[in-house]
């Protein structure tokens, strides 16, 4: 793999169903602009199809790096796969997630006159009900999520997400975004070239909401 890159993207795995896992890797793969790394952090799983995977990502190592720990959460496997990039700007990618073809390259022009962008996405979801998630700043209420910031969209330049790091527990996105208000120029997007599966009732937010909502209760 070249030693310099123009895009870093990032996927932390944890016990991620490998054909979930696939869907996602192969979006990165069949993107439009092709000068990036895929860094994939395994977080300690144990119950996914490591051996699938691994064959995968050696199948594609001239584009994937793959780096395994044990769990510690999502923040800090991010944390340690910005430590790793190489790009000039760094993403994220949810693993049950995906890219439509021209997201890289439509977050690139996006991002030309600012450091950072987040953005909506297309969500795939089973109920309307999936379109809401709890509200950082009250959990017994609900926000849509073309109003919140999310994880995946997080999209600009490597010296923002290299000197901000991503802390761990609820709402680690919007904590990560406001903190960078202050330091860089960012701007949310209006465009929905990231597919983030809603549908999923064992995904990591899909099952925060339901213990968040719980605990309100």
């Amino acid at each position: 793999m070249s030693k310099h890159v123009k895009i870093s993207v990032l996927m932390a795995v944890y016990n991620t169903d490998f054909q979930l896992t696939k869907r996602a890797i192969d979006s990165v793969l069949q993107q439009d602009f092709q000068d990036f790394e895929l860094i994939i952090i395994d977080d300690g799983s144990t119950e996914n199809d490591r051996k699938a995977l691994l064959e995968y990502v050696e199948a594609h190592e001239e584009k994937i790096v793959y780096i395994r720990h044990r769990n510690r959460g999502q923040a800090e496997s991010i944390n340690r796969g910005i430590l790793n990039s190489v790009g000039e700007f760094i993403t994220i990618l949810d693993s049950d997630d995906a890219y439509k073809p021209f997201h890289l390259s439509t977050c690139l022009m996006e991002v030309e006159n600012v450091d950072l962008i987040c953005s909506t996405a297309e969500a795939v979801v089973d109920s309307l009900d999936d379109y809401y998630v709890p509200d950082k700043n009250d959990l017994t209420k609900t926000i849509h999520l073309d109003d919140a910031v999310l994880f995946g969209t997080l999209f600009g330049h490597q010296k923002v997400f290299k000197s901000i790091d991503f802390k761990g527990g609820f709402s680690a996105d919007s904590a990560f975004y406001e903190r960078a208000e202050i330091q860089f120029k960012t701007k949310k997007v209006f465009q929905r070239s990231y597919i983030y599966y809603r549908n999923n009732p064992n995904s990591t937010c899909a099952l925060l909401k339901q213990e968040l909502l719980l605990n309100a209760n």
